[in-house]
């Protein structure tokens, strides 16, 4: 084997068009852009949902509802959820971490505990918000409930 006569595997290389060297090429002129029109001229960039004028589809679609900009998504936890990770771990504290150990949530979620289920264990519970039914369930059995 010598370097002259080293080649591009079959099919990996294709012949490039050259666009726009003279008439002689058979793609001079408007160089395959056509006659005039936005496409036509340099700098063009189509504009998302863009339909050549024609009023866009989604001008056009009709909107309903209202969506509230200061709304958080939380993640929520069951007090039955907190019941189980207290017996399994034997924890007397439980916050963001302890979740994230457990696997239930990945740390970046603002997590809510509801009421759902029954609290025995007496669990000091750091959240980023709580139920009322939630609140009222983990002191009832001398938890503490913490908002962080």
């Amino acid at each position: 084997m010598k370097l002259h006569t080293l080649k591009p595997a079959e099919g990996s290389t294709h012949s490039r068009r050259r666009i726009g060297r003279g008439p002689g090429s058979g793609l001079g002129g408007t160089s395959t852009r056509g006659h005039k029109g936005a496409k036509a001229r340099s700098g063009y960039k189509k504009k998302i949902g863009f339909e050549g004028g024609q009023m866009p589809l989604q001008r056009r679609v009709p909107k309903s509802g209202f969506k509230n900009i200061n709304h958080k998504e939380y993640f929520a936890v069951n007090l039955s959820t907190l019941q189980k990770l207290a017996e399994q771990k034997n924890l007397t504290k439980i916050g963001i971490a302890e979740l994230v150990a457990a696997g239930l949530t990945n740390g970046k979620e603002l997590v809510k505990i509801l009421g759902k289920g029954e609290l025995k264990a007496k669990v000091d519970v750091e959240a980023n918000a709580f139920s009322k039914t939630a609140e009222e369930a983990i002191k009832a059995v001398c938890g503490n409930a913490t908002i962080i």
